[in-house]
């Protein structure tokens, strides 16, 4: 059985992130941000031309899957309900469950998900990246699911050393 792995940038260094990686047999990563930014000096690593660079130098490959990532729309009604529960992006647990909901229906029902898994690496893994800590926090882990719904993957989160999960 194959698997797929997520990753978010919240918790790792960039040392700790390409650590992480290496130790899991990670030898692509699939960016599923629209913005493939991350705001704040301390994940300045995190920003597509540092981040494509440092995964060369480590051999790890790099695709970017914008057709994954949420609208805008879906973000600003993720960020609201964050607002409403008193917590931010950062410290988030859950996705509301209206943007799930939507991005099920929106994004994932409308993606070429059998090209991403015709494309896994054949060696190592392919790790679902994105920016959140925690995967029930973020949208890779419904991309994760539909994965191993759909095609029978199993999945494997990456958390850093700071998570909240074991």
């Amino acid at each position: 059985m194959s698997v797929i792995a997520t990753i978010g940038v919240y918790g790792f260094t960039a040392d700790s992130f390409l650590e992480a990686l290496r130790t899991a047999d990670v030898t692509v990563v699939l960016d599923v941000r629209q913005r493939r930014g991350v705001r704040g000096s301390e994940y300045a690593w995190a920003n597509a031309r540092r981040l494509e660079r440092a995964l060369a130098e480590a051999g790890i490959g790099y695709r970017h899957h914008r057709e994954l990532a949420p609208t805008t729309e879906m973000r600003q009604l993720q960020y609201r309900e964050d607002a409403r529960r008193g917590v931010g992006q950062r410290p988030r647990a859950a996705l509301a469950p209206e943007f799930a909901a939507r991005y099920e229906r929106e994004v994932l029902d409308r993606a070429d998900l059998e090209r991403v898994v015709r494309d896994l690496p054949r060696r190592g893994l392919a790790a679902l990246m994105c920016v959140e800590r925690d995967p029930e926090a973020c949208h890779r882990s419904l991309i994760a699911q539909r994965l191993a719904r759909e095609d029978g993957l199993r999945v494997r989160h990456l958390l850093s050393g700071s998570s909240r999960r074991p």
